[in-house]
């Protein structure tokens, strides 16, 4: 039987939309922007680092990174940020969610600006320093994860917390496009002041010098709006639910929401302490009982994160295909350094505007509207759909008059991940486990995802090769093809279907109903319900 809720947790469930819960999704959402201007700007720069630093005289095309410091350059940020998604989630419940997000967010400042710095001039002193700090930059995005899920769901209202927690989420697409635009505008920049040849027409001069600070500043600027926030990060008060779930101090609660809600609350401390000594609470993580209660659930957030990054990162496998059928990126030879980084940002930006931040935004529009479970769903037959429709007739769509339509369903597959899963797998670990383990089980969950992203975006640069080894990329052996490697996404997705209905619907329950933590000592929590009764 359901006992009575605290006050102060539910003054927040039942609070009316203020100032403080922007406030909060302005907080935790420029951390949000920075992580996904500092893990995809380097996407705007590796062909610019290529021709800088593995420039082969005499060769007819501009020199590129050699595939295994391009997957480095571009992986080792998501080896940190997996690290840190689970180290940071861990202590955010150990030592509280604000002073653990103070940290992330001066980790992430301090290595955005290092990672524009670098020791020497020679190629490999350059690549690793880049390594080092970007590996260390992740190690503080990760962190992010769990903490503004977790920050964002304990001090929302049950009623359009979903929205909150993604609206935090969407914030991605905007820190993705300012990356492009702020790439745009200094290559511009840079370009107006050194003119310089197509690499065609002078191979050594179409790389200026003044170049190599083009992608120092662009991935430097990424410490800014991290910087910005970090003062109120700093004055934000800790979560009621940490301090008087896990902390058990019902009186600095009280007096902290007292302060947010502006509402008089009642310190409850004895029924604070009521609940700290019931047994059936006192359980750990990975114990028997707590497997019986959340086990399938946290088996559902990590598989579906898992699988949906295989998908969702295996984007860049078409995108300099779809950019150059289309025309917005011209054959590397013709360009020199700058313009092929204003090509590939204002390609980026587009995609961004186009497909990415519209599809974030529908899911804040209707998760607390139809549920996360419905938006999963939808989403994951979406992606299963397109992905067949691209792969079984793949020949169809490599005719030049088909092109349009891949991109059509190119950038239909990419809305209905972040109007779906993309955003779903990122709320729902935020809901459902109880305070004292909710930033792990959240940090666990994303790092699962990494996992996937991995696999989506390294694996799959392997498989999709050509099988004929005439036909594949300098340096990487046969692989599948891509006809065959859409096959494997669209098997992938469809599993996601299946996984989904491991995870509970969380619409408009508070968080202690989703986690059984104000059930009574005999009552558990197993009538969370995986599939929504309609």
């Amino acid at each position: 039987m359901a006992r009575d809720q605290l006050q102060v947790l539910n003054a927040l469930d039942v609070a009316k939309t203020q100032w403080y819960h922007f406030t909060a999704i302005i907080i935790a959402g420029m951390g949000f922007f920075t992580d996904a201007y500092d893990l995809f700007c380097i996407s705007l720069v590796t062909k610019l680092l290529g021709r800088i630093y593995y420039h082969i005289p005499g060769s007819n095309k501009p020199g590129t990174l050699p595939p295994n410091v391009a997957a480095a350059v571009n992986g080792v940020a998501f080896c940190g940020t997996l690290a840190g998604q689970l180290f940071f989630g861990w202590l955010g419940d150990k030592l509280g969610r604000k002073k653990v997000y103070g940290m992330t967010l001066m980790v992430m400042v301090l290595c955005s600006v290092a990672s524009g710095l670098s020791f020497g001039h020679e190629p490999k002193a350059v690549m690793a320093t880049l390594c080092f700090f970007r590996f260390w930059l992740g190690f503080g995005i990760g962190g992010d994860y769990p903490l503004s899920a977790t920050i964002m769901s304990e001090y929302a209202n049950k009623k359009t917390r979903g929205a909150f927690v993604s609206a935090v989420f969407a914030m991605q697409g905007f820190g993705i496009m300012a990356g492009g635009i702020f790439a745009i505008i200094i290559s511009s920049a840079f370009e107006a002041k050194f003119p310089a040849p197509a690499y065609a027409d002078d191979a050594l001069g179409s790389t200026v010098p003044q170049a190599d600070l083009v992608w120092r500043i662009i991935l430097m600027v990424g410490a800014l709006p991290a910087a910005m926030t970090y003062y109120s990060r700093s004055k934000m008060p800790e979560t009621a639910r940490y301090t008087a779930l896990v902390a058990k101090d019902a009186k600095q609660a009280a007096s902290d929401m007292s302060k947010v809600l502006q509402m008089e609350i009642e310190p409850e401390q004895q029924k604070v302490e009521e609940i700290s000594k019931e047994k059936s609470k006192a359980f750990s993580l990975f114990s028997k009982e707590f497997m019986s209660r959340h086990g399938l659930h946290l088996l559902g957030t990590t598989s579906t994160w898992f699988l949906l990054d295989i998908a969702f990162y295996s984007q860049n496998l078409f995108q300099k295909d779809i950019f150059s059928a289309i025309g917005w990126i011209p054959p590397a030879q013709t360009m020199n350094a700058i313009q092929e980084v204003f090509k590939i940002a204002r390609a980026q930006t587009l995609i961004a505007l186009c497909s990415t931040v519209p599809g974030y935004w529908f899911t804040v529009a209707f998760i607390d509207v139809i549920g996360r479970f419905a938006i999963q769903m939808m989403g994951f037959f979406f992606m299963t759909v397109f992905m067949f429709a691209l792969a079984i007739p793949y020949n169809h769509w490599t005719h030049k008059e088909n092109r349009i339509g891949f991109v059509i369903m190119y950038s239909l597959t990419f809305f209905f991940a972040n109007f779906g899963p993309n955003a779903t797998t990122f709320v729902v670990p935020a809901e459902i486990f109880p305070a004292r383990f909710r930033s792990t089980c959240h940090g666990i969950s994303a790092a699962s995802g990494k996992l996937g992203a991995m696999v989506g975006a390294f694996g799959f640069l392997y498989l999709a090769q050509s099988p004929d080894k005439n036909k594949t990329d300098a340096g990487y052996p046969p692989g599948i093809g891509v006809r065959n490697s859409l096959i494997v996404l669209g098997v992938v997705n469809f599993l996601g279907i299946l996984f989904t209905f491991l995870v509970p619907e969380s619409k408009g329950k508070s968080l202690e109903e989703m986690s059984g933590e104000n059930e009574d000592n005999e009552s558990s929590n197993n009538d969370s319900r995986t599939v929504p009764i309609v």
